[in-house]
C-alpha cells in the first residue's frame, strides 16, 4: 500500500514550506503500550510513513524501558533518549490507547519524565502536536481530550483535528497496515495538517513568550545586579 490514495499529494505543502526552509519538519512520535502487537505503534507507524511522505523527518521513541516517573535517576538511558528527542523535534504525535476510560500509564509517564525546564529551555514550548487515541471498542473521545489538556499544559500548540479508532483490530491487516477506510482517511488529514502547522509556527518561540515571565526575569536581574552592587 505504497500510494493508497490517489490525492495524497505532498507538493501541496511546498508553498507554506517556502524556499528559506534549511530543513525538514522534524516530528517526535510517542505510543503508550508495550504489547508485542500494539495497536497505538501500528497507529503511530502509519503516521509516520504518512509525515514522510508529507516531507518530515521522524522518530518514534519505543517506551519499552523507560522506568516510572522518579523511580531511576534522569540520566537513564532511556530517559535521557527520550529528552533528546522531546530537545530535536519541532512536532509532535501522542497517541495512547484507552485504558479504564483514560491514557494508559505507559503514556502518561513518558510525558511525566519531561521537565517543565531544561536549563533555560522548555523542552515542549512552542512544539506543534496532534493526539490519536486506539480503542478496543466502541469510539470514544476520552483519551485525545485528556491529551490535549495536556498538551496545553507543555505549552504547545494542538492542531485542530484529530483521530479516534475504535476497535482497532479490526483495522490493521496481517501486514500490519491499516486498512483503507474513512478512519485511515482522518488520520491522512491529521498528518497533513500537523505538518503544515509545523511549518508556520517552528522556530517562533515568541508565540509563546509571556509577559509575566518577562517580568518575574527582569526582577530577578534587576535583583542579582543590585547584590553584585553591594
Amino acid at each position: 500500500m505504497t500510494n493508497p490514495l490517489p490525492n495524497l499529494d505532498a507538493s501541496l505543502i511546498q508553498p507554506i514550506a517556502g524556499d528559506d526552509d534549511q530543513h525538514k519538519p522534524r516530528i517526535l512520535l510517542l505510543y503508550g503500550s508495550t504489547r508485542a502487537r500494539s495497536f497505538s505503534r501500528l497507529l503511530v507507524e502509519e503516521a509516520a510513513r504518512l509525515l514522510e511522505h508529507f516531507g518530515a523527518q521522524t522518530r518514534i521513541f519505543n517506551p519499552s524501558g523507560l522506568p516510572l516517573p522518579d523511580d531511576a535517576p534522569s540520566d537513564h538511558p532511556k530517559v535521557q533518549e527520550l529528552l533528546e528527542l522531546m530537545q530535536w523535534s519541532e512536532g509532535q504525535v501522542w497517541c495512547s490507547p484507552e485504558r479504564h476510560g483514560a491514557m494508559s500509564a505507559v503514556f502518561k509517564a513518558q510525558i511525566d519524565w519531561v521537565p517543565l525546564a531544561l536549563g533555560a529551555v522548555r523542552p515542549t514550548q512552542g512544539k506543534t502536536l496532534a493526539v490519536m487515541q486506539v480503542s478496543g471498542g466502541s469510539q470514544s473521545f476520552n483519551v485525545v481530550n485528556q491529551l490535549r489538556v495536556l498538551g496545553r499544559w507543555m505549552r504547545m500548540f494542538t492542531i485542530p483535528n484529530q483521530s479516534s479508532v475504535p476497535k482497532a483490530f479490526l483495522e490493521f491487516d496481517e501486514g500490519n497496515r491499516m486498512k483503507p477506510s474513512s478512519l485511515y482517511d482522518r488520520v491522512v488529514d491529521v498528518m497533513e495538517e500537523l505538518v503544515k502547522f509545523t511549518l508556520l509556527l517552528r522556530e517562533r518561540p515568541d508565540l509563546v513568550d509571556r509577559y509575566s515571565e518577562r517580568k518575574e526575569s527582569a526582577e530577578e536581574l534587576t535583583q542579582r545586579v543590585n547584590q553584585r552592587s553591594i
